[in-house]
């Protein structure tokens, strides 16, 4: 196995592997591979490949958020923490409220992408998450097909459990709003669009946080998560 020169640098600079050293890698096809490094140099390595399996960080719930605009490293956060919880893909979405950051859309998405990589390499998931371009929020919820849900602090009785009881659910699309949550308009477009408002407690969660938390819920719910 050959190893390229960002992932060779990082094996040597930054991990300190060398000939003889054993390695997982994660061929983003859902395999994994237990290798031992032969040969290690600025550019590039080799390996053996020892043994080879089915990678196990993939959940069966696939979870697709779809996650308002956020200011800051906060986007990041979500693009980290719900990829390693177990999230699939991301669609970065324009709402009413969004913080639009300043940058290109090219060098965003760039390092969005990198991030999720960082993320699926620590969490050892068998597949990247895939990023899709951003959209405003009418084209999110026409790409939304299946059981969409939104979290919205304005739905009183209706939580996680309560929707998912006694479905077979196999796909889930989760819509979080931006800092400032969603405007009433949105969430009745939303309503129009199939989506189902749900609640996630008494406690309002910061924008950053509620996508993290939902999906792990869902998870956790669905038995994808935990013993």
């Amino acid at each position: 196995m050959t190893f390229d020169v960002p992932t060779t640098r990082q094996m040597r600079d930054v991990l300190r592997l060398g000939p003889g050293d054993h390695v997982i890698v994660l061929d983003d096809s859902g395999w994994e591979y237990h290798v031992q490094l032969d040969r290690i140099d600025r550019y590039s390595a080799t390996g053996t490949v020892l043994s080879k399996k089915l990678a196990g960080g993939e959940p069966r719930t696939k979870i697709v958020v779809f996650q308002g605009l956020l200011k800051g490293s906060k986007f990041e956060y979500v693009l980290q923490k719900c990829t390693e919880v177990g999230v699939v893909a991301f669609v970065p979405v324009v709402t009413a409220r969004a913080i639009v950051p300043g940058e290109s859309v090219a060098d965003r998405h760039d390092r969005w992408a990198r991030i999720i990589q960082e993320a699926a390499e620590q969490a050892r998931r068998g597949r990247l998450p895939r990023l899709h371009p951003v959209v405003d929020f009418k084209t999110a919820l026409k790409q939304a097909a299946g059981l969409t849900l939104l979290p919205w602090e304005g739905e009183e009785s209706r939580g996680l459990r309560s929707v998912l009881a006694g479905r077979k659910v196999f796909a889930v699309n989760l819509f979080i709003g931006p800092e400032g949550g969603f405007r009433e308009d949105e969430v009745a477009l939303a309503i129009e669009h199939g989506a189902i408002p749900v609640s996630l407690g008494p406690r309002i969660l910061r924008a950053e946080t509620a996508g993290v938390v939902a999906a792990s819920a869902i998870l956790y719910e669905l038995g994808d998560l935990g013993g």
